[in-house]
Protein backbone atom coordinates (compact mmCIF):
# COMPACT_ATOMS: atom_id res chain seq x y z
CA UNK A 1 0.00 0.00 0.00
CA UNK A 2 1.08 3.41 -0.88
CA UNK A 3 2.36 5.31 2.49
CA UNK A 4 1.00 8.54 0.98
CA UNK A 5 -2.86 7.05 0.20
CA UNK A 6 -2.32 6.02 4.73
CA UNK A 7 -2.22 9.60 5.84
CA UNK A 8 -5.45 10.27 5.61
CA UNK A 9 -7.67 11.44 8.16
CA UNK A 10 -7.97 7.90 10.26
CA UNK A 11 -4.33 7.93 10.19
CA UNK A 12 -3.93 11.49 12.43
CA UNK A 13 -6.94 10.39 14.37
CA UNK A 14 -4.94 7.07 15.62
CA UNK A 15 -2.04 9.25 16.03
CA UNK A 16 -3.27 11.66 17.88
CA UNK A 17 -4.82 9.31 19.96
CA UNK A 18 -1.85 7.33 20.80
CA UNK A 19 -0.26 10.57 21.65
CA UNK A 20 -2.92 11.60 24.30
CA UNK A 21 -2.65 7.59 25.69
CA UNK A 22 1.15 8.53 26.01
CA UNK A 23 0.40 11.99 28.54
CA UNK A 24 -2.37 9.71 30.36
CA UNK A 25 0.31 6.97 30.54
CA UNK A 26 3.11 9.88 31.56
CA UNK A 27 0.15 11.46 33.88
CA UNK A 28 0.00 7.96 36.14
CA UNK A 29 3.64 6.81 36.32
CA UNK A 30 4.41 10.26 37.52
CA UNK A 31 1.55 10.05 39.89
CA UNK A 32 2.38 6.84 41.33
CA UNK A 33 5.78 7.58 41.98
CA UNK A 34 4.81 11.05 43.44
CA UNK A 35 1.96 10.14 45.93
CA UNK A 36 4.42 7.07 46.78
CA UNK A 37 7.62 8.32 46.84
CA UNK A 38 5.90 11.80 49.02
CA UNK A 39 6.28 12.17 52.83
CA UNK A 40 3.23 12.85 54.21
CA UNK A 41 5.02 14.05 57.17
CA UNK A 42 6.10 17.10 54.61
CA UNK A 43 2.83 17.02 52.77
CA UNK A 44 1.10 17.49 56.81
CA UNK A 45 3.72 20.41 57.26
CA UNK A 46 1.95 21.79 53.88
CA UNK A 47 -1.44 21.12 54.44
CA UNK A 48 -0.89 22.51 58.04
CA UNK A 49 0.36 25.91 56.12
CA UNK A 50 -2.94 26.13 53.80
CA UNK A 51 -2.09 23.88 50.97
CA UNK A 52 -4.85 22.40 49.57
CA UNK A 53 -3.21 19.87 46.97
CA UNK A 54 -1.24 18.73 49.87
CA UNK A 55 -4.39 18.15 51.99
CA UNK A 56 -5.90 16.05 49.23
CA UNK A 57 -2.68 14.06 48.64
CA UNK A 58 -3.08 12.71 52.18
CA UNK A 59 -6.33 11.53 52.10
CA UNK A 60 -5.69 10.33 48.77
CA UNK A 61 -2.75 8.07 50.13
CA UNK A 62 -4.41 6.81 53.41
CA UNK A 63 -5.17 3.32 51.43
CA UNK A 64 -2.27 2.95 49.42
CA UNK A 65 -3.75 -0.55 48.54
CA UNK A 66 -6.74 1.15 46.56
CA UNK A 67 -4.61 4.19 45.11
CA UNK A 68 -2.05 1.90 43.47
CA UNK A 69 -4.46 -0.17 42.11
CA UNK A 70 -6.38 2.26 40.91
CA UNK A 71 -2.92 3.75 39.33
CA UNK A 72 -1.81 0.44 38.34
CA UNK A 73 -5.50 0.08 36.25
CA UNK A 74 -5.72 3.08 34.47
CA UNK A 75 -1.72 3.08 33.44
CA UNK A 76 -2.10 -0.29 32.23
CA UNK A 77 -5.22 0.07 30.27
CA UNK A 78 -3.79 3.11 28.23
CA UNK A 79 -0.50 1.40 27.67
CA UNK A 80 -2.08 -1.95 26.13
CA UNK A 81 -4.53 0.76 23.80
CA UNK A 82 -1.71 2.60 22.74
CA UNK A 83 0.43 -0.41 22.03
CA UNK A 84 -2.82 -2.06 20.20
CA UNK A 85 -3.58 1.34 18.40
CA UNK A 86 0.09 1.59 17.17
CA UNK A 87 0.05 -1.86 15.96
CA UNK A 88 -2.57 -1.13 14.06
CA UNK A 89 -1.57 1.86 12.36
CA UNK A 90 1.50 0.52 11.28
CA UNK A 91 1.00 -2.80 10.43
CA UNK A 92 -1.86 -0.92 7.83
CA UNK A 93 1.29 1.36 6.44
CA UNK A 94 4.12 -1.45 6.48
CA UNK A 95 2.23 -4.60 6.57
CA UNK A 96 3.49 -7.49 8.62
CA UNK A 97 6.59 -5.63 9.70
CA UNK A 98 4.86 -3.54 11.25
CA UNK A 99 4.39 -5.32 14.15
CA UNK A 100 7.74 -5.40 14.97
CA UNK A 101 8.55 -1.72 14.16
CA UNK A 102 5.51 -0.71 16.56
CA UNK A 103 7.00 -2.90 19.39
CA UNK A 104 10.37 -0.92 18.84
CA UNK A 105 8.57 2.76 18.53
CA UNK A 106 5.93 2.53 21.70
CA UNK A 107 8.56 0.35 23.67
CA UNK A 108 11.24 3.72 23.28
CA UNK A 109 7.89 5.88 23.62
CA UNK A 110 6.54 4.66 26.62
CA UNK A 111 9.74 4.09 28.38
CA UNK A 112 11.32 7.63 27.72
CA UNK A 113 7.90 9.59 27.61
CA UNK A 114 5.49 7.79 29.85
CA UNK A 115 7.90 6.24 32.45
CA UNK A 116 11.23 7.67 33.57
CA UNK A 117 10.63 11.41 31.68
CA UNK A 118 7.99 11.85 34.47
CA UNK A 119 9.32 9.57 37.05
CA UNK A 120 11.97 11.28 37.49
CA UNK A 121 10.78 14.60 37.92
CA UNK A 122 8.41 13.41 40.43
CA UNK A 123 11.25 11.74 42.29
CA UNK A 124 12.85 14.62 42.00
CA UNK A 125 10.55 16.96 43.62
CA UNK A 126 7.49 14.68 45.27
CA UNK A 127 5.50 16.47 47.37
CA UNK A 128 4.95 19.50 45.11
CA UNK A 129 3.98 16.73 42.33
CA UNK A 130 2.02 14.48 45.06
CA UNK A 131 0.16 17.98 45.43
CA UNK A 132 -0.19 18.70 41.46
CA UNK A 133 -1.50 15.69 40.60
CA UNK A 134 -3.60 14.10 44.45
CA UNK A 135 -6.95 15.90 42.54
CA UNK A 136 -7.29 14.17 39.42
CA UNK A 137 -6.22 10.91 40.66
CA UNK A 138 -9.07 11.36 43.66
CA UNK A 139 -11.38 11.11 40.88
CA UNK A 140 -9.55 8.62 38.93
CA UNK A 141 -9.63 6.42 42.71
CA UNK A 142 -13.28 6.85 42.77
CA UNK A 143 -14.24 5.98 39.09
CA UNK A 144 -12.49 2.74 38.93
CA UNK A 145 -13.25 1.75 42.84
CA UNK A 146 -15.68 -0.79 41.95
CA UNK A 147 -12.94 -2.36 39.79
CA UNK A 148 -9.99 -1.94 41.74
CA UNK A 149 -12.65 -3.49 44.85
CA UNK A 150 -12.56 -7.10 42.72
CA UNK A 151 -9.53 -6.95 42.44
CA UNK A 152 -8.20 -6.61 45.61
CA UNK A 153 -10.36 -9.08 46.29
CA UNK A 154 -9.41 -11.79 43.96
CA UNK A 155 -5.61 -10.49 45.19
CA UNK A 156 -6.54 -11.55 48.75
CA UNK A 157 -7.71 -14.83 47.79
CA UNK A 158 -4.68 -15.95 46.05
CA UNK A 159 -2.43 -14.85 48.37
CA UNK A 160 -4.79 -16.52 51.18
CA UNK A 161 -4.34 -20.06 49.03
CA UNK A 162 -0.40 -19.54 49.94
CA UNK A 163 -0.72 -18.90 53.01
CA UNK A 164 0.01 -14.79 53.18
CA UNK A 165 -2.21 -12.44 54.60
CA UNK A 166 -2.41 -8.92 54.11
CA UNK A 167 -3.87 -6.25 56.16
CA UNK A 168 -4.22 -3.26 54.37
CA UNK A 169 -3.94 -0.89 57.73
CA UNK A 170 -0.83 -2.03 58.76
CA UNK A 171 2.99 -0.14 57.53
CA UNK A 172 5.71 -1.94 56.63
CA UNK A 173 7.70 0.40 58.80
CA UNK A 174 6.47 2.09 61.90
CA UNK A 175 6.75 5.59 62.03
CA UNK A 176 9.61 5.60 65.01
CA UNK A 177 11.42 3.47 62.47
CA UNK A 178 11.69 5.45 59.81
CA UNK A 179 12.24 8.77 61.37
CA UNK A 180 15.42 6.63 62.75
CA UNK A 181 16.39 5.62 59.21
CA UNK A 182 15.82 8.73 58.01
CA UNK A 183 18.30 10.43 60.52
CA UNK A 184 21.55 6.92 59.91
CA UNK A 185 20.75 8.31 56.61
CA UNK A 186 21.31 11.59 57.31
CA UNK A 187 24.02 11.05 59.26
CA UNK A 188 25.71 9.09 57.11
CA UNK A 189 25.77 11.12 54.00
CA UNK A 190 26.49 14.31 56.50
CA UNK A 191 23.46 15.88 56.72
CA UNK A 192 22.78 15.09 60.39
CA UNK A 193 25.80 15.37 62.51
CA UNK A 194 25.89 12.70 65.48
CA UNK A 195 25.36 14.92 68.36
CA UNK A 196 22.11 16.05 66.61
CA UNK A 197 21.01 12.15 65.61
CA UNK A 198 22.35 10.63 69.18
CA UNK A 199 19.49 13.10 70.73
CA UNK A 200 16.71 12.53 68.27
CA UNK A 201 17.48 8.90 68.71
CA UNK A 202 17.70 9.12 72.67
CA UNK A 203 14.08 11.10 72.69
CA UNK A 204 12.49 8.41 70.91
CA UNK A 205 14.24 5.75 72.65
CA UNK A 206 12.46 6.41 76.03
CA UNK A 207 9.67 4.61 75.54
CA UNK A 208 11.35 1.08 74.70
CA UNK A 209 13.56 1.94 77.84
CA UNK A 210 12.93 0.68 81.14
CA UNK A 211 14.36 2.60 84.66
CA UNK A 212 16.11 -0.39 85.48
CA UNK A 213 18.94 0.21 82.41
CA UNK A 214 19.41 4.09 83.41
CA UNK A 215 19.07 3.44 87.35
CA UNK A 216 22.86 3.81 89.59
CA UNK A 217 22.42 0.51 91.06
CA UNK A 218 22.36 -0.18 95.35
CA UNK A 219 25.62 -0.77 95.53
CA UNK A 220 26.49 2.48 94.63
CA UNK A 221 23.93 4.72 96.59
CA UNK A 222 25.36 6.88 99.00
CA UNK A 223 22.90 6.72 101.89
CA UNK A 224 22.86 8.54 105.65
CA UNK A 225 22.26 6.13 108.61
CA UNK A 226 19.23 7.60 110.53
CA UNK A 227 20.33 6.31 113.45
CA UNK A 228 23.79 8.15 113.73
CA UNK A 229 24.32 11.36 115.62
CA UNK A 230 22.60 14.83 114.09
CA UNK A 231 26.35 16.45 113.61
CA UNK A 232 27.51 13.55 111.81
CA UNK A 233 25.25 13.12 109.36
CA UNK A 234 25.78 17.03 108.77
CA UNK A 235 29.03 16.23 108.22
CA UNK A 236 28.46 13.33 105.70
CA UNK A 237 25.37 15.27 103.91
CA UNK A 238 28.31 18.24 103.33
CA UNK A 239 30.94 15.76 101.69
CA UNK A 240 28.60 14.66 100.03
CA UNK A 241 28.60 15.77 96.01
CA UNK A 242 24.60 14.67 95.86
CA UNK A 243 22.31 17.16 96.83
CA UNK A 244 19.68 14.36 98.02
CA UNK A 245 20.94 11.41 99.81
CA UNK A 246 18.52 8.25 101.22
CA UNK A 247 17.94 8.04 104.60
CA UNK A 248 17.70 4.28 106.33
CA UNK A 249 17.44 2.89 109.42
CA UNK A 250 18.46 -0.28 110.71
CA UNK A 251 19.29 -1.77 106.94
CA UNK A 252 20.37 -0.41 103.83
CA UNK A 253 16.74 -1.53 102.16
CA UNK A 254 14.31 0.05 104.78
CA UNK A 255 14.51 3.64 103.59
CA UNK A 256 12.53 5.98 105.70
CA UNK A 257 13.40 9.33 103.52
CA UNK A 258 15.57 11.72 101.26
CA UNK A 259 16.93 14.48 102.64
CA UNK A 260 18.11 17.48 100.61
CA UNK A 261 20.75 19.36 101.74
CA UNK A 262 19.54 23.11 101.37
CA UNK A 263 16.54 21.40 104.01
CA UNK A 264 19.00 19.81 106.02
CA UNK A 265 21.30 23.47 105.95
CA UNK A 266 17.82 25.38 106.78
CA UNK A 267 17.09 23.37 109.57
CA UNK A 268 20.33 23.26 111.19
CA UNK A 269 20.82 26.95 110.64
CA UNK A 270 17.25 27.62 112.66
CA UNK A 271 18.54 25.30 115.36
CA UNK A 272 21.60 26.77 116.00
CA UNK A 273 19.96 30.74 115.57
CA UNK A 274 17.37 29.48 118.32
CA UNK A 275 20.14 27.55 120.69
CA UNK A 276 24.04 28.72 121.92
CA UNK A 277 25.39 28.57 118.41
CA UNK A 278 27.56 25.63 118.92
CA UNK A 279 27.28 21.86 117.43
CA UNK A 280 25.69 20.58 120.86
CA UNK A 281 22.35 21.96 120.12
CA UNK A 282 22.14 19.61 117.00
CA UNK A 283 21.66 16.79 119.05
CA UNK A 284 17.90 16.92 119.07
CA UNK A 285 17.32 18.07 115.66
CA UNK A 286 14.89 15.69 114.23
CA UNK A 287 16.53 14.39 111.14
CA UNK A 288 13.43 12.99 109.67
CA UNK A 289 11.03 15.60 110.13
CA UNK A 290 13.08 17.49 107.83
CA UNK A 291 13.18 14.76 104.93
CA UNK A 292 11.18 13.61 102.57
CA UNK A 293 9.26 10.69 101.93
CA UNK A 294 11.12 8.43 99.36
CA UNK A 295 9.45 7.97 96.33
CA UNK A 296 9.55 4.63 95.00
CA UNK A 297 9.27 3.34 91.33
CA UNK A 298 8.94 -0.21 89.67
CA UNK A 299 12.00 -1.36 88.04
CA UNK A 300 9.88 -1.79 84.76
CA UNK A 301 8.59 1.52 84.43
CA UNK A 302 9.43 3.07 80.83
CA UNK A 303 11.88 5.98 80.94
CA UNK A 304 9.39 8.68 78.98
CA UNK A 305 6.47 7.51 81.16
CA UNK A 306 8.31 8.24 84.52
CA UNK A 307 9.82 11.49 83.17
CA UNK A 308 6.16 12.62 83.00
CA UNK A 309 6.09 11.49 86.46
CA UNK A 310 9.10 13.70 88.00
CA UNK A 311 7.35 16.16 85.91
CA UNK A 312 4.10 15.78 87.29
CA UNK A 313 5.05 15.77 91.06
CA UNK A 314 7.76 18.40 90.39
CA UNK A 315 10.60 15.42 91.96
CA UNK A 316 13.64 14.77 90.47
CA UNK A 317 14.35 11.88 92.64
CA UNK A 318 12.87 8.19 92.72
CA UNK A 319 13.98 5.06 94.48
CA UNK A 320 13.79 1.73 92.41
CA UNK A 321 12.32 -1.47 93.71
CA UNK A 322 11.54 -5.00 92.12
CA UNK A 323 8.77 -7.05 92.32
CA UNK A 324 9.41 -7.93 95.85
CA UNK A 325 9.76 -4.34 97.14
CA UNK A 326 13.39 -4.59 97.30
CA UNK A 327 15.34 -2.03 96.83
CA UNK A 328 17.71 -2.24 93.62
CA UNK A 329 18.65 1.13 93.12
CA UNK A 330 17.65 4.89 92.20
CA UNK A 331 16.89 7.45 88.89
CA UNK A 332 17.07 10.82 89.01
CA UNK A 333 15.50 13.02 86.07
CA UNK A 334 19.28 14.00 85.23
CA UNK A 335 19.56 10.13 84.33
CA UNK A 336 16.76 10.56 82.38
CA UNK A 337 17.70 13.55 80.78
CA UNK A 338 21.20 12.16 79.85
CA UNK A 339 20.12 9.62 77.88
CA UNK A 340 18.62 12.34 75.24
CA UNK A 341 21.26 14.74 75.46
CA UNK A 342 24.18 12.97 76.71
CA UNK A 343 26.31 13.19 79.78
CA UNK A 344 25.48 16.05 82.02
CA UNK A 345 28.47 16.86 83.68
CA UNK A 346 29.05 19.61 86.52
CA UNK A 347 31.46 20.43 89.64
CA UNK A 348 30.67 17.92 91.87
CA UNK A 349 31.15 14.92 89.37
CA UNK A 350 33.51 12.62 90.29
CA UNK A 351 34.04 10.66 87.30
CA UNK A 352 31.93 11.56 84.49
CA UNK A 353 30.31 8.47 83.72
CA UNK A 354 33.95 6.57 83.51
CA UNK A 355 35.08 8.32 79.99
CA UNK A 356 36.72 6.18 76.96
CA UNK A 357 39.87 5.70 76.92
CA UNK A 358 41.67 5.12 72.93
CA UNK A 359 45.01 3.96 72.89
CA UNK A 360 47.44 4.05 70.01
CA UNK A 361 46.89 0.34 69.16
CA UNK A 362 43.39 0.99 68.54
CA UNK A 363 41.83 -0.43 72.04
CA UNK A 364 39.56 1.39 73.51
CA UNK A 365 39.86 1.13 77.66
CA UNK A 366 36.37 1.64 79.40
CA UNK A 367 35.15 1.06 82.98
CA UNK A 368 33.35 -2.45 83.21
CA UNK A 369 30.35 -0.30 84.97
CA UNK A 370 30.09 2.04 81.63
CA UNK A 371 26.85 1.29 79.86
CA UNK A 372 26.21 -0.35 76.71
CA UNK A 373 23.92 2.37 75.31
CA UNK A 374 26.80 5.00 76.47
CA UNK A 375 29.61 3.44 74.24
CA UNK A 376 27.89 2.79 71.38
CA UNK A 377 26.88 6.07 71.58
CA UNK A 378 30.48 7.40 72.19
CA UNK A 379 31.99 4.83 69.32
CA UNK A 380 29.51 4.70 66.96
CA UNK A 381 29.30 0.87 67.53
CA UNK A 382 26.23 -1.92 68.04
CA UNK A 383 26.89 -4.01 70.89
CA UNK A 384 24.04 -5.72 71.94
CA UNK A 385 22.03 -4.39 75.02
CA UNK A 386 19.16 -6.73 75.22
CA UNK A 387 21.28 -9.28 77.85
CA UNK A 388 22.99 -6.53 79.89
CA UNK A 389 23.16 -3.13 80.46
CA UNK A 390 26.74 -2.76 81.33
CA UNK A 391 30.00 -3.63 79.44
CA UNK A 392 31.13 -5.91 82.22
CA UNK A 393 27.82 -8.13 82.44
CA UNK A 394 27.57 -8.28 78.41
CA UNK A 395 31.46 -9.78 79.05
CA UNK A 396 30.02 -12.21 81.82
CA UNK A 397 26.81 -12.87 79.81
CA UNK A 398 28.83 -13.97 76.94
CA UNK A 399 31.41 -16.05 78.83
CA UNK A 400 29.12 -17.70 81.13
CA UNK A 401 31.69 -17.07 83.63
CA UNK A 402 33.36 -14.55 86.00
CA UNK A 403 36.67 -14.13 83.74
CA UNK A 404 39.73 -13.70 85.70
CA UNK A 405 42.41 -10.68 85.03
CA UNK A 406 44.15 -11.33 81.20
CA UNK A 407 41.38 -13.18 79.73
CA UNK A 408 40.39 -12.59 76.33
CA UNK A 409 37.58 -13.17 74.51
CA UNK A 410 35.69 -12.75 70.82
CA UNK A 411 31.93 -12.02 70.18
CA UNK A 412 29.89 -9.65 67.98
CA UNK A 413 32.41 -8.51 65.77
CA UNK A 414 34.85 -7.51 68.86
CA UNK A 415 37.72 -8.55 71.13
CA UNK A 416 37.79 -8.17 74.73
CA UNK A 417 40.41 -8.55 77.67
CA UNK A 418 39.90 -8.46 81.26
CA UNK A 419 42.14 -5.47 82.09
CA UNK A 420 41.31 -5.47 85.90
CA UNK A 421 39.02 -7.61 88.15
CA UNK A 422 38.20 -6.53 91.85
CA UNK A 423 36.39 -9.37 93.97
CA UNK A 424 33.77 -10.55 91.58
CA UNK A 425 33.73 -7.05 89.62
CA UNK A 426 35.06 -6.44 85.83
CA UNK A 427 36.48 -2.73 86.72
CA UNK A 428 38.04 -2.27 83.68
CA UNK A 429 38.02 -3.72 80.13
CA UNK A 430 39.95 -3.43 76.84
CA UNK A 431 37.83 -3.60 73.54
CA UNK A 432 39.07 -3.74 69.70
CA UNK A 433 36.69 -4.38 67.05
CA UNK A 434 38.02 -7.24 65.06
Amino acid sequence: MDIASSLDTAFWLTTGAIAVLLMLSAFFSGSETALTAASRGKLRAQADRGSKGAEVALKVTEDNERLIGAVLLGNNVVNILSASLATALLTRIFGDSGVALATLVMTLLVLIFSEVLPKTYAITMPEAAASLVARPIRVVVFLLSPVVSLIRLLVRLMLMAFGVRTDPDSHILSLREEIAGALALGHSEGAVLKEDRDRLLGALDLSDRTVEEVMRHRSKIEMIDLDAMPDAILSAVLASPHSRLPLYRGERDNVVGVIHAKDLLRAVDKTLRSGDGTLGALKDLDILAVAMKPYFVPETTPLDEQMREFLKRRSHFALVVDEYGELRGLITLEDILEEIVGQIADEFDIDAEHPVKQSENGEVVVDGAMSIRDLNRAMDWSLPDEEANTIAGLVIHEAQMIPTEGQVFSFHGFRFEVASRKENRLTRLKIRPL
